[in-house]
């Protein structure tokens, strides 16, 4: 019998949610905003073969979408806002939320790619 490594992907993604090594949880994953480490500083895990690419930013334009779409109408029509202070409000929040989730869901892609042992993790 072969001994199998089971990595718990809820964890993983969890710890890179909060932008932490997905393997020990306590070592940062970022040296930026958004440039991977190296290798996490407590354990050690080699973070070079996470392969991100355009996944966090797909997903994060997904939810943005998806949280801010459905208020426009209420807010047009509930608050009467007037148009150029709607787009004012409505950008500023979308680029915050933005701003916010990019790091987050890269660190989460990370985290599930070495939880499934994809890339040579």
């Amino acid at each position: 019998m072969e001994l199998v490594d089971e990595r718990d992907t809820k964890h993983s993604m969890m710890r890179g949610f909060r932008r932490t090594c997905p393997r020990c949880g306590k070592g940062q994953m970022f040296d930026g905003y958004l440039s991977v480490a190296k290798s996490c500083d407590v354990c050690g895990l080699d973070l070079t073969p996470q392969r991100a690419d355009d996944g966090p930013a797909y997903l994060t334009i997904v939810i943005v979408g998806h949280l801010l779409v459905p208020l426009l109408v209420p807010a047009y029509t509930l608050w009467d806002l007037h148009p150029a202070l709607m787009a004012t409000l409505f950008s500023a929040l979308a680029v915050a939320l933005s701003l916010y989730l990019l790091p987050r869901l890269k660190g989460a892609l990370i985290g599930f790619q070495w939880a499934k042992k994809m890339h040579g993790f």
